[in-house]
């Protein structure tokens, strides 16, 4: 039997149910009472393969999300009852990074801002319109792996100045630094950034990277993008920056709480652009993460080898 917590790419799931039976958990963190002939778990965004989920599936052969983060997956928990852990790493690489280019486009060209303005009948208002382009603007990256390193690329096609926060260099991108961006301490970066974007998974080392001290280091009309995780900001010292006039503008994908309380006051601010973790949902990019982590794990059950980039912790 093979459980999932949310529903896949259609295509996936047809592929699934032609390994073994097929199960699906009414929400994403309320599976079925009876787990005893589960033997692999999948899950998105929202659904949570914790401990004592597993614990619940004695005849759990592995577990899978179909995305590039496992943030809402116990790897170590895996690790230690032998489960290979597949995912898809840099399936969304060019979905996420052209989405983080048109964030920043948006924050700097206002293009919501005027399109509001627009369906609210206040044309005239193009007469108060303030935006920049992004020639000559420099962005500072902070983390460089498949999709920071694409961002480079399309922010240069525009003729941005490109750095990279030097100590958020991944293994996978040391091949690229001597030709690369130039790179330099992250609180240095901050201080010369005319537009920020993180592109780190969430880890203990990471949770709440830039928090009050760090946004105190950027310039007051400094952009601050984030299409990786909600935790890397201190969403505290955030909406204090933004609400002082500290920060000029701030555009996500994702939010230290999804979705955000009605009252949140970003909701209600000019500056603030927020979409809902839509960044990998394209129909190619979503088929392409749902089909391949559903092949990958068809391979596991069938006894099967699976290529080792497709497995946490246990890439060549």
């Amino acid at each position: 039997m093979i459980l999932l917590l949310e529903s896949l790419h259609s295509e996936a799931e047809r592929l699934l149910a032609d390994v073994a039976p097929v199960v699906r958990a009414q929400e994403p963190n309320t599976p079925p009472e009876d787990l005893g002939e589960v033997q692999a778990i999948l899950t998105r965004g929202r659904g949570r393969i914790p401990e004592a989920l597993m614990a619940r599936c004695p005849r759990l052969q592995v577990v899978a999300r179909a995305g590039a983060g496992l943030d809402n997956v116990d790897t170590a928990a895996a690790a230690r009852r032998g489960l290979p852990v597949v995912f898809a790493p840099g399936a969304n690489t060019d979905t996420v990074a052209e989405h983080t280019l048109a964030l920043i486009l948006d924050l700097s060209r206002g293009i919501s801002r005027s399109a509001r303005s627009v369906r609210a009948g206040r044309w005239e208002e193009r007469a108060h319109y303030r935006g920049e382009e992004l020639a000559g603007r420099t962005l500072g990256i902070v983390g460089f792996g498949s999709i920071g390193q694409r961002v480079a690329r399309l922010a240069e096609a525009f003729g941005m100045r490109v750095l990279v926060a030097e100590h958020t260099e991944r293994p996978e991108a040391a091949s690229v630094a001597a030709a690369g961006p130039e790179r330099i301490a992250l609180h240095s970066l901050l201080a010369m950034a005319d537009v920020v974007t993180l592109h780190l998974p969430a880890t203990p080392a990471t949770r709440g990277l830039i928090g009050a001290a760090e946004l105190a280091c950027m310039q007051p009309s400094a952009l601050l993008v984030n299409t990786a995780r909600g935790a890397l900001i201190d969403g505290a010292a955030l909406r204090e920056a933004l609400a002082a006039g500290r920060l000029g503008g701030f555009a996500a994908d994702v939010l230290d709480g999804e979705p955000p309380a009605a009252d949140d006051p970003l909701l209600a601010r000019d500056d603030v652009v927020l979409t809902p973790h839509v960044a990998s949902l394209t129909s190619a990019t979503y088929r392409r993460l749902c089909v391949s982590t559903a092949q990958n794990v068809a391979k596991v059950l069938r006894g099967e080898p699976v290529d080792s980039r497709a497995l946490f912790g246990r890439r060549a």
